[in-house]
């Protein structure tokens, strides 16, 4: 349920402004907007009196009108932090101790009932403004993917909030898609993995679209922290909340980061023939170029299967990023080249993933990516976006490919 009001006229020291009625809150959090400000309203308990936030987790600005309510706990619905009714970061899944202050909510507004309305003052700050987004300039220097060769109708696209006819424009194939940069590309097209490489069976994934931003849509990609949360139905539930320290290798206008995890892993023939234990060792590489290149390879290192998926967004305006997603396999099912139903049942269960995404960034709101540091909260999991943010900010400000060499990101 949403609301919107607007500001009553000052009338004194403190001006008090209606937000809700009352019977109207409960634990399942609603989202108002009060002078422009998109607030988060909910009752802690059953009983409890109502509190209002900032819509907004400080961590990737999620908003927390789609979070959840237990043990008196809001629960943010992409990498499950909790914080109490104060408003105080009292969970933190993805590392050991304590959270630090700042993962706690911004101090609210005062909030008061009054003949059966949720009245506030003292408004908090709205969201960040500095954001890069889908029509930023620099996005003209880069490759964009503009359609499945032989399979799309690409005699006009969307492309930056334009139109571009790809026969006029620069163009180039790679992966089976063809690729648009409008003005001279800053950045090649990665190497890896070879599209013709005999060892894979190729796949594509239905074409995705996403409301939220290709910013938000990357950093997502890369994000090793949010699997048990916004995946649960599918894969997540047996991932590990806590993710371990890892290590990020710069690359020009892009990174890599290699990355050694232990997973369930109930499909492989030799756990139901007894040779090998359902727990066993992957290796997943992670793989990023600017602006919206990306791939992942998972080698199940006892099973000797690999998985890789190359992962392209395409900002066709400020609120539309089209996604596509091409899996290639080998040695799945402990079979050199899977059978036809095993490639379909694969793509259907990364669709599935992927439909999680999409229902997550669905609840977006900002038209964006936050390229200033300061205005989310970076923790050590997110090592891989950060790193993503800084060579952004450098693509975006159109420095060199020495320049765009990111640097070491802290806690």
């Amino acid at each position: 349920m949403a609301h919107s009001v607007t500001p009553r006229a000052q009338t004194g020291a403190m001006d008090w402004l209606p937000i809700a009625l009352d019977v109207d809150v409960s634990t399942r959090p609603m989202t108002v907007t009060a002078a422009g400000v998109p607030l988060v309203v909910v009752r802690p308990e059953p009983d409890a009196a109502p509190v209002v936030f900032a819509d907004r987790c400080p961590h990737r600005l999620v908003p927390l009108s789609a979070a959840t309510v237990e043990n008196g706990r809001l629960r943010c619905a992409y990498h499950g932090w909790e914080f109490d009714a104060s408003g105080a970061c009292v969970t933190l899944p993805s590392q050991e101790g304590a959270p630090p202050p700042r993962a706690s909510l911004p101090k609210g507004p005062r909030v008061r009932v009054r003949d059966g309305v949720v009245e506030i003052s003292d408004l908090p700050d709205n969201d960040p403004t500095d954001l890069f987004t889908n029509e930023d300039p620099s996005l003209l220097h880069a490759w964009h993917p503009v359609g499945i060769v032989g399979q799309d109708e690409m005699s006009e696209v969307q492309l930056l909030g334009r139109t571009y006819r790809p026969s006029e424009e620069r163009t180039r194939e790679r992966w089976g898609l063809l690729w648009l940069a409008p003005a001279e590309p800053r950045v090649e097209l990665f190497d890896d993995p070879d599209h013709d490489d005999a060892n894979y069976v190729g796949a594509w994934l239905e074409t995705a679209r996403s409301n939220a931003p290709a910013g938000v849509v990357a950093d997502n990609f890369l994000d090793v922290a949010h699997f048990p949360f916004v995946h649960a139905k599918t894969f997540g539930a047996a991932e590990e909340k806590l993710v371990e320290r890892y290590e990020v290798t710069d690359e020009p206008w892009g990174c890599r980061s290699v990355q050694d995890q232990w997973f369930d892993n109930p499909e492989d023939p030799g756990v139901a023939a007894g040779i090998r234990p359902i727990r066993q060792r992957r290796r997943a590489t992670y793989v990023y170029r600017a602006p919206f290149q990306l791939m992942l390879r998972l080698e199940e290192l006892d099973a000797g299967a690999v998985k890789t998926i190359l992962f392209f967004a395409r900002p066709e305006s400020l609120s539309s990023t089209r996604i596509y997603t091409k899996m290639l396999f080998h040695g799945i099912g402990g079979v050199a080249d899977p059978a036809p139903e095993v490639i379909r049942s694969e793509v259907a269960f990364e669709e599935a993933v992927l439909a999680e995404d999409l229902e997550l960034q669905r609840t977006q709101r900002l038209p964006g990516l936050p390229l200033r540091m300061r205005d989310e909260l970076h923790v050590r999991a997110d090592l891989l976006g950060v790193h993503m943010r800084r060579i952004l900010a450098k693509f975006h400000t159109g420095q060199s490919p020495a320049a765009a060499l990111g640097g070491q990101a802290g806690d």
